[in-house]
């Protein structure tokens, strides 16, 4: 077999039967079975810049020797303008895949994943020592391989790529530690996504370690078996650069003893159905995004000056928060609650918001209720789900219709705004007749 060959076996560019098709765009080839059996059909693939290969058996070519590609080789690699690559349902012999993944170096590859593959053995990760890829992001999901623990210098035979690489997903994997010395290899890493995994409180600590992951700004830990939110905290204090974090979907409990402050640089944070009863403190101070929906919020008080999207649908509020102390707030969402009905101060305030949510809510349509929701949405501010998801729940006579429809108006609803002035043209009046 020629080197050409099988360096296109081991990127995953030859396919049993032909059964590799490209989409109509040519930008995206789907290959399956991958085998040495065709290679006439990947041909089709060269105009594309996203190929997947899903099934076959790669342990079969473990004992083959791979050698340095000669001139032409490099030359169809450096080609070729596939810009990512995705391996599906695979075995993946680890030996063969470090004796091939430095034939990457020759092409324009940005982008692998794994996805659902099994990681065999243990590859000699030695002849990667100093080899520069061009790949700068890294995924696997649903993979299963030996734990990351005792793989260090595994990990440091590629620290001249993993040290350039910018995003990295292991998602879905069973992953329960990441060990400090693996997160001081990614020093230039700007993306980490571990959602889905089993990582807990005591795991962190490590993890996020004096020199690990020092340039990190987005760090996805949805999904694992967090519990202490201020554990979280303590953690997180070293990543002086992070701007986006993602807790959702854990079970967070917060120790109210706690004097933890988190990163100043922190803008975004994801603490949705993280099973919270209380909107937790501290919060990052320097906020702008904040997402606690789904959890089982009866009540929320913030104070933020920067925040500029608050969200809060498919909670338990009985009345919309207060949005005084949130002077930069352009976004309130609060669908899905138990709010009957909005103040007209509250109206008022919301007016100077851009975008604002509150359908599915049991509306009292009783006058004002429908009244304000009325005011709002005709100035533009209630968008998607106006009017078919703001219904009336009370009084009877208006229950199950849409709130648009109900028959208001200012005499009615805001007598106060009607009121005063008859007051004062009379006041007039009287003195004028004095």
């Amino acid at each position: 077999m020629s080197v050409a060959v099988l360096l296109l076996l081991g990127l995953g560019l030859l396919e049993a039967e032909g059964r590799c098709f490209l989409n109509r765009t040519q930008e995206h080839c789907m290959c399956y079975n991958l085998s040495e059996g065709n290679v006439g059909s990947i041909i089709q693939c060269l105009p594309a810049t996203v190929v997947e290969f899903w099934g076959g058996e790669l342990q079969r070519y473990v004992a083959f020797p791979v050698r340095d590609p000669d001139p032409s080789a490099i030359e169809m690699l450096n080609s070729l303008i596939i810009r990512k690559i995705v391996f599906g349902d695979l075995l993946v012999p680890e030996i063969l895949l470090a004796r091939v993944l430095r034939f990457f170096s020759y092409t324009q590859v940005q982008e692998l994943a794994f996805d659902s593959c099994t990681f065999e053995g243990r590859g000699n990760w030695g002849e990667m020592a100093n080899q520069d890829l061009p790949i700068s992001s890294l995924r696997f999901h649903n993979v299963t391989s030996a734990p990351l623990t005792g793989r260090e210098q595994d990990l440091s035979s590629l620290s001249s790529w993993l040290g350039t690489l910018q995003e990295l997903a292991v998602t879905g994997s069973r992953v329960t530690s990441l060990p400090c010395g693996i997160g001081r290899v990614f020093r230039a890493l700007r993306s980490l996504d571990v959602a889905q995994n089993g990582l807990r409180d005591e795991s962190l600590a490590s993890a996020f370690c004096e020199g690990a992951f020092p340039q990190l700004q987005v760090l996805s830990l949805q999904c694992n078996a967090l519990r202490s939110y201020h554990g979280v905290c303590e953690s997180m204090r070293l990543l002086r650069e992070l701007q986006h974090l993602d807790l959702s979907q854990n079970k967070l409990m917060a120790e109210p003893s706690s004097s933890c402050q988190w990163p100043a640089s922190l803008r975004i944070f994801n603490l949705s159905d993280a099973g919270l009863d209380e909107v937790l403190t501290p919060l990052p101070p320097s906020l702008e995004v904040l997402d606690v929906s789904c959890n089982r919020l009866h009540a929320v008080d913030v104070s933020l000056s920067s925040l500029k999207k608050l969200f809060l649908s498919q909670n338990l509020l009985q009345a919309a928060p207060s949005i005084r102390n949130c002077p930069m707030l352009h976004t309130l969402h609060l669908d899905n609650n138990s709010i009957t009905e909005l103040p007209w101060g509250e109206v008022k305030l919301l007016e100077h918001l851009q975008d604002v949510t509150v359908a599915g809510n049991p509306y009292d349509c009783s006058c004002s209720g429908a009244g304000a929701l009325q005011r709002l949405a005709g100035r533009g501010h209630l968008g998607q789900g106006w009017p078919q998801d703001y219904t009336c729940h009370s009084p009877p006579r208006y229950q199950g219709w849409l709130v648009r429809d109900v028959p208001v108006s200012v005499l009615q609803c805001n007598r106060a705004a009607v009121i005063a002035p008859v007051c004062v043209t009379l006041a007039l009046l009287g003195v004028a007749g004095a």
